[in-house]
């Protein structure tokens, strides 16, 4: 079965893939549930009007890469995590924290006549910050360790 494609209609396939993937499946749901609401908190305390720079997702989607680039460093470098640490927080908390789908609805309703420049700079703004802030997570938290080591 290694290499076939469970077919989780069958009900021996699907008793296995639950076997084998349900306490992955479970914890990446649960982290996403806290991601999501801690998405919905910042949104609040950051609304974006019409036309406006979206603030909130900007700030959440790049907060989550920062946050993303420490994790991966400490699970991966300096603990030996637990199988369900790295869904349950990257997959699950980060990803649910994280929003893309609303980076791109936003985008699209800042491409009117007007707000194109809002636009570009969202579009561009959002990936080049984000990017940047998974290096400096990176960096920081290796940073940290080396000073701590030494």
């Amino acid at each position: 079965m290694a290499n076939e494609t469970a077919d989780v209609r069958t009900p021996a396939h699907r008793r296995r893939f639950t076997r084998s993937q349900g306490a992955v499946l479970l914890v990446i749901a649960l982290g996403g549930g806290l991601g999501a609401v801690a998405r919905y908190g910042i949104l609040r305390w950051l609304p974006t009007a019409p036309g406006q720079f979206p603030w909130g997702t900007f700030a959440i989607n790049v907060l989550g890469c920062l946050l993303i680039g420490v994790l991966m460093v400490l699970i991966t470098e300096v603990w030996t995590a637990h199988p369900l640490v790295r869904p349950f927080l990257g997959v699950g908390v980060l990803g649910g924290f994280t929003t893309f789908s609303t980076y791109a609805v936003e985008f699209s309703e800042l491409l009117r006549p007007g707000d194109v420049v809002v636009a570009a700079a969202y579009l561009a703004g959002t990936l080049v910050c984000a990017l940047l802030a998974v290096l400096l997570g990176v960096a920081v938290t290796r940073w940290a360790i080396s000073r701590k080591e030494s």
